[in-house]
């Protein structure tokens, strides 16, 4: 039996469905709105989210029918992933992508849902809602953190008593 864990031995291409989606750390960050400088093309990040977004999770509150309510939104394949510039630093399918381990928050390797919470990865406590907001609104609700990479961050109980 191979002990090496599926995203560290198959490219984005060689996962099964499952294992791609499992890949989602759960952070919630790609689920922001975004802004576009139309002449520079840089993205710019806003505390906006969108209206699927369940705070406490972090997740879609109805991934499988969510075109239904938001045809826009973008769903990932790993042709995507190596295209898009706005997919966070610290998500698990660009960090696959370019080569890179999970971090370790990642639930596929803390064997825990809640450590991208814990950890400060995740959108929860930080956002508001798109319902109800006019569009020329979100540069009200700029935020840098969303495209800032955590990284490795600090493990609980990892704290140094000075």
């Amino acid at each position: 039996m191979n002990e090496t864990p599926f995203w560290a031995r198959k490219s984005l291409d060689e996962m099964t469905a499952e294992e791609w989606e499992q890949l989602c750390d759960g952070c919630g960050r790609c689920c922001l709105n975004k802004l576009e400088d139309w002449d520079t093309g840089e993205i710019i990040w806003t505390n906006v989210a969108c209206h699927m977004l369940d705070g406490a999770s972090c997740r879609c509150a109805d991934y499988a029918n969510r075109h239904a309510s938001v045809p826009d939104c973008v769903t990932l394949d790993p042709d995507l992933v190596r295209s898009i510039a706005w997919l966070p630093p610290s998500c698990g399918y660009r960090l696959i992508a370019e080569g890179r381990p999970l971090y370790w928050w990642h639930h596929l390797v803390s064997g825990d849902p809640d450590t991208v919470h814990q950890a400060g990865v995740s959108v929860r406590g930080r956002t508001v809602s798109e319902e109800g907001m006019e569009p020329e609104d979100y540069e009200d609700h700029l935020a840098a953190w969303p495209g800032d990479d955590p990284g490795e961050g600090e493990q609980p109980g990892n704290r140094k008593t000075v």
